[in-house]
């Protein structure tokens, strides 16, 4: 599993136009699931981002979680982490997990990530073409990847 987070003022979904989900101040996680990721990938990933200490204290430093912050959590499906680049100029695909299996996961990750947080987990719409706004806040960008072995 591969996933991208960006800590954020604001940030939301809109499908058609229309908001279908968003979240104030927290974290924006894009997951891709890849082919051969399974249980031990999905509770890596959650458990590295439960807690994960990447809010700023008095001080100034990355020293709080977005529990302690209050954030929520927004999770959007995205398989165009996996592409692979290597070769040409058209990204290939294969190591990205094909739907319905893909959404389970997703759907799997998101439920452990409320698990483990308490906190409030909104989500894309997977599958759907998707509008994704966000503030990012720092900016702070995270790259996080747990492989199946």
């Amino acid at each position: 599993m591969r996933a991208v987070l960006q800590r954020v003022a604001r940030a939301a979904v809109r499908i058609d136009g229309a908001v279908h989900s968003e979240i104030g101040r927290g974290i924006l996680i894009l997951l891709g699931v890849e082919v051969g990721d399974g249980v031990d990938q999905l509770e890596a990933l959650a458990k590295k981002i439960a807690g994960l200490r990447i809010f700023d204290d008095a001080a100034g430093k990355m020293n709080l979680s977005n529990e302690e912050v209050g954030g929520a959590y927004l999770v959007v499906s995205q398989f165009t982490l996996l592409a692979d680049l290597a070769k040409g100029k058209r990204p290939g695909f294969e190591r990205a997990l094909r739907p319905p299996e893909a959404e389970a996961w997703y759907e799997r990750f998101c439920a452990r990530l409320a698990e483990l947080t308490g906190g409030r987990v909104e989500r894309g719409k997977f599958g759907a073409s998707m509008q994704v706004e966000l503030v990012n806040d720092g900016p702070a960008t995270f790259l996080l990847e747990y492989r199946a072995e």
